[in-house]
């Protein structure tokens, strides 16, 4: 059977990106770049071809634009631009080099590959997961390595009930964000399952998977990317303009829902100058991706009372390699600040004793001029062209 056998099978911000881009940018060219941070080669390139040409014979089905439609986000010409939509194979070429190593070329239309990059990662993950579950004997253990999956899940899900029964979690609240990283799609269903019948609903809030969402009837988590406001790197605003250039438009379109922003594109001090009193009154919140997490968290809330606005009433989700363990302490210590949410992805989607794949795909182009991010931390800083990246750290005055 297909990996992907849903266009709803991927992460909820990339149809919230891909409904904005169709209002706002439609004659707007990217390119992508695939990067894998992983010493192990990644090889099965017929088998991932064939899966890339399945995904591209998929198209929306009827139950899944009502549940969208539904949802109350997306707007009637978007859904009826899905009805339409499919992914076309000449935007995506994958081959083997002359070094045995995997390379994606993903270039053209924005709104005609934006909605490659989740699937083709889940792809290439459980392709690579499942080649691993082999044991020494070389037999196929896939089993196996979902029996360990099942125990050390079953582990979390006591530790967490253990400490809901002593009221240590009183106002803990996470959501699976785990869809790019999962070991397979039967794998995120068995958790997101387990997760649902055993964790009370206030405990387990949803899934950034919309698939799952609608399957579960979950709330889907879920709103913007990095993608977004890099883009605007190369949208004919000022470079030193573009991030809230990129904000003010998400506001333009959805009106406050969904309404998390992404606050470490060019770093969280440059976005905090560019956070004012409109955009943080409108905004929901805010999300965590890069740096230290309490110490950003700690930011965000002097910065909400230096603006008059309460931190109660206002989000912070933390998303960056969370675990159980981490997101406890965290919520520990802030809590009673700022509203709360974690997403798991890696600790629940793919700990089941093997190794996981560490690849995404960067935009690293925007109307044929580069674009890039500088993170809070060096493992999150790339652009391909060194003169953009120092023009980035001049425009948002950022010290290396």
């Amino acid at each position: 059977m297909p990996i992907i056998n849903s266009l709803l099978d991927t992460e909820f911000f990339m149809l919230t990106m891909a409904q904005i881009v169709l209002h706002m940018h439609p004659d707007v060219n990217v390119r992508y770049r695939f990067v894998s941070k992983n010493k192990k080669r990644i090889g099965h390139i017929q088998e991932l071809n064939q899966e890339i040409d399945h995904l591209c014979s998929l198209r929306f089905k009827d139950d899944e634009l009502e549940y969208l439609d539904s949802l109350g986000i997306f707007k009637k010409d978007f859904i009826e631009y899905l009805r339409l939509f499919q992914l076309n194979r000449k935007y995506i070429k994958a081959e083997i080099d002359n070094n045995r190593r995997l390379q994606i070329e993903l270039q053209g239309p924005w709104i005609s590959t934006i909605l490659f990059t989740i699937p083709v990662i889940t792809i290439i993950t459980e392709i690579y997961s499942k080649y691993q579950s082999i044991n020494e004997k070389g037999f196929h253990s896939v089993e196996d390595t979902l029996d360990k999956g099942e125990q050390r899940l079953a582990k979390k899900i006591e530790y967490l009930t253990t400490l809901l029964k002593t009221g240590q979690l009183s106002g803990f609240k996470f959501a699976d964000m785990g869809t790019r990283y999962r070991y397979s799609h039967y794998w995120q269903g068995v958790v997101i399952e387990k997760l649902k019948k055993q964790l009370r609903s206030y405990l387990f809030v949803g899934t950034s998977n919309p698939y799952f969402a609608m399957k579960y009837k979950l709330p889907t988590i879920g709103t913007m990317s990095h993608e977004w406001l890099m883009a605007y790197q190369q949208l004919g605003t000022r470079l030193e303009l573009s991030q809230k250039t990129a904000l003010r438009d998400w506001i333009n379109e959805y009106n406050g829902m969904p309404g998390i922003c992404i606050s470490d594109t060019v770093g969280f001090r440059a976005f905090l100058n560019d956070f004012d009193l409109y955009l943080a009154k409108l905004f929901d919140g805010c999300q965590h991706n890069s740096g230290d997490p309490t110490s950003w968290c700690v930011r965000l809330i002097e910065h909400y009372d230096k603006l008059g606005i309460e931190p109660k009433t206002k989000k912070a989700v933390f998303c960056d390699d969370m675990n159980f363990e981490t997101a406890i302490e965290i919520h520990e210590t802030l809590n009673d600040m700022i509203d709360i949410t974690f997403g798991i992805g890696r600790d629940l989607m793919h700990d089941l004793g093997i190794p996981p794949l560490d690849i995404n795909f960067h935009l690293v182009e925007c109307n044929g001029g580069p674009v890039g991010r500088i993170g809070d931390e060096p493992r999150h800083v790339y652009c391909e062209d060194p003169k953009h990246l120092a023009a980035l750290k001049e425009a948002f005055k950022i010290e290396d």
